[in-house]
């Protein structure tokens, strides 16, 4: 007689095994991986129904469109990421690193909301209703109809909500909240599951917006089950260098609208403002011409930002020099020194090289390429170019400039903020965007070293 065999299966990644593991070998999860066979042969009995009329299958042109209704929530740079603002019924999710602001941004949208006239209920699963009072009386975030409750347990939460009847819910967070209907630790992959798909249904059935904040990783990913994130309709990740005041929160998924917008964020000592032109955050301006400098035009999202790169390049006597990046890759600059000596003849084998950004922005677009090449090359020969000056190009091993997505943006933003010389793809390669670069100085003697390019 055969023995019957079991299969088990990573409800993370899909990941299947003969035998129980505590830990799937594919994701790396821990308690994810479950008896499958139960579920194959429960389904094996599943017999079709008749369909009711007015369930039936329609075409689907004749499937009325219905247009999705945004409220603002008070926070403009919010609301651009949102696709307009926080739509009836939605559940977003918003997850950052410990310290980043998670908590200060959405106190500040819970009060924006509530001077609206929207009752909103703030469930703290993390600190005291009295920290939370305090940081709310610090930022300025005080309202009556902002309502707070500190529990960790989901019915309670659910009482809560049905006891306030709010127009708002914010959770916490949701690795921090158990339900009793599920085994485990909170913050368990079956705890996450269960407490966040039952505030999802609840958000479903009374068209009721819910937030929730969510922890991440050492490796930048959301806690828990994969599945929180299908679960919920807009997925936002805060970020910023704790070193920096400067914030950004972007969305990863939005079923609501689109995924490459940014909004834009300074922390003070008053709390979280809004930053809606952070075109001068990025450029450290002095009065006369610095060598090593150059600015470039970037894309956060749909936004161009001017994005200055600073340069420095000493020389070592040490057979190792040194290469030392913030806020460009490293493997980047790397390439960018092979190129500028091998097409350009500029020879940095033998120096320490620091490139950076200013104001803790993080460069990952080839389009910085020309705008650092020329940085290291104004820094070698001690050569500033003009504040009026803007490079913008992706840079090949071969020394060609590539053109780069969003051009007519990035042009139009350039010529708004002042920049009058635009180096770009049009100079074909980099010997010849060195050349125009440096035919931009003033002097007499910068020019007659121009025929080293």
């Amino acid at each position: 007689m055969a023995r019957p065999t079991s299969t088990f299966r990573c409800t993370e990644c899909g990941w299947s095994s003969i035998k129980w593991v505590g830990k799937c070998a594919e994701c790396q999860s821990w308690g994810t991986v479950v008896d499958a066979s139960a579920a194959v042969a429960s389904s094996r009995g599943v017999s079709a129904i008749a369909v009711p009329a007015d369930r039936a299958a329609r075409p689907i042109t004749e499937i009325p469109a219905e247009s999705v209704s945004h409220w603002p929530s008070g926070i403009a740079e919010f609301d651009r990421v949102l696709g307009g603002g926080i739509v009836p019924g939605a559940a977003i999710l918003l997850s950052g690193e410990p310290g980043v602001g998670k908590s200060t941004l959405l106190l500040e949208v819970a009060s924006r909301a509530a001077a609206q006239g929207a009752r909103v209920l703030y469930v703290t699963a993390e600190e005291s209703a009295s920290q939370v009072r305090l940081r709310a009386q610090r930022t300025g975030a005080m309202h009556p109809n902002l309502f707070l409750a500190a529990e960790v347990d989901l019915a309670v939460i659910l009482g809560q909500i049905e006891q306030t009847k709010p127009s708002l819910v914010i959770v916490d967070s949701v690795q921090t909240v158990s339900s009793s209907a599920s085994e485990g630790m909170a913050g368990g992959p079956s705890q996450v599951r269960e407490v966040a798909s039952t505030l999802v249904r609840v958000s479903k059935d009374r068209n009721l917006p819910i937030l929730l904040v969510g922890h991440v990783t050492k490796d930048g990913s959301i806690a828990g089950p994969r599945l929180l994130e299908h679960l919920v309709d807009v997925v936002c990740q805060f970020e910023g260098d704790r070193q920096t005041s400067l914030r950004f929160i972007r969305a990863h998924k939005n079923r609501f609208g689109p995924t490459d917008e940014v909004g834009c964020f300074e922390m003070t000592g008053d709390g979280i403002a809004e930053v809606k032109d952070p075109s001068g955050l990025f450029m450290s301006r002095g009065g006369a011409p610095v060598s090593g400098t150059c600015i470039t035009i970037s894309m956060e999202g749909r936004r161009a930002l001017p994005v200055e790169i600073q340069a420095l390049i000493v020389s070592s006597t040490a057979p190792q020099p040194r290469r030392v990046v913030n806020g460009v890759d490293a493997s980047r600059v790397a390439m960018l020194l092979a190129v500028l000596e091998r097409r350009a003849g500029i020879r940095l084998g033998d120096a320490d090289v620091y490139v950076s950004t200013v104001g803790g922005i993080k460069l990952t677009e080839p389009g910085a390429d020309l705008a650092i090449a020329l940085a290291l090359a104004s820094a070698s020969r001690e050569r500033a170019y003009p504040h009026t000056l803007a490079a913008v190009g992706e840079i090949s091993l071969a020394g060609e400039i590539r053109p780069v997505s969003s051009g007519k943006q990035r042009a139009s933003e350039a010529a708004r903020l002042g920049f009058t010389q635009i180096i770009d793809s049009s100079s074909e390669h980099l010997r010849e965007a060195l050349r125009q670069a440096f035919s931009s100085a003033s002097s007499d003697r910068d020019r007659e070293l121009d025929a080293a390019f």
